[in-house]
């Protein structure tokens, strides 16, 4: 596991942790009429060429750093927020943070409730209204026939929530105008084919970010984005 990275903006650093570079103040976001979220923090990895997978699934782009990232993101998440289809391809188990829970998208909620995400009771569904819920399976619920979005994370507690994607969630939150933060790995590679970008089916948007760092360890690159 990486215990450290270099730091090359701002302030050049040789060597600093994942924690250290990553681990700021997040605070809960005003959204009016007496309701807040927390801060929504993208986590994702591209190649250099813009591909988040190779044959289906975004583990050949990563690295030791990249885990390290990841790991390092949702020892400071206070919840993570992602797509079942995402949880199904990468085989979503418990967070190894005690008492880290995981929002799964879903707007059928049809999900393998005796998988041990579920099981274990670190899994929720962030669903519709109307959606059948297995038994056993806690929920948050918003939206008739597709999950409204913007309700559903004020109904999320804790200051930082971490959504891991894939695609086409990260579009339609995006949409939402609910991405404050976004943690991206440039992989040291390229993979042609034809493969989904950080978003997948967002309509148009233009939407500023300000660099907040950029760190590198082994040819992969680590950048920050916020608002």
């Amino acid at each position: 596991m990486l215990n450290a990275m270099q730091r090359l903006f701002p302030n050049p650093v040789a060597s600093l942790t994942v924690a250290d570079a990553y681990g700021v103040t997040r605070t809960r976001v005003n959204v009016g009429g007496g309701k807040s979220r927390p801060t929504i923090g993208m986590c994702m990895v591209q190649s250099i060429d813009g591909s988040t997978v190779v044959e289906g699934n975004s583990r050949a782009l990563g690295s030791p750093g990249d885990l390290a990232v990841l790991l390092g993101l949702r020892a400071l998440a206070d919840v993570i927020i992602v797509g079942s289809s995402t949880v199904t391809i990468d085989d979503y188990g418990p967070p190894s943070k005690p008492g880290l829970r995981v929002g799964v998208v879903t707007r059928s909620a049809n999900v393998d409730a005796t998988k041990p995400l579920f099981s274990s009771g670190s899994g929720f569904l962030i669903t519709t209204e109307t959606a059948a819920i297995p038994t056993g399976v806690e929920c948050v619920r918003a939206g008739t026939t597709e999950v409204n979005l913007a309700e559903a994370v004020t109904q999320l507690q804790g200051n930082f929530a971490q959504l891991e994607g894939g695609p086409t969630l990260n579009a339609a939150m995006l949409a939402a105008d609910l991405v404050d933060e976004i943690n991206v790995t440039i992989s040291a590679n390229m993979v042609g084919g034809n493969g989904p970008r950080l978003t997948n089916g967002a309509p148009d948007v233009l939407k500023r970010y300000q660099l907040a760092h950029v760190c590198e360890e082994d040819g992969f690159l680590f950048l920050r984005y916020t608002r």
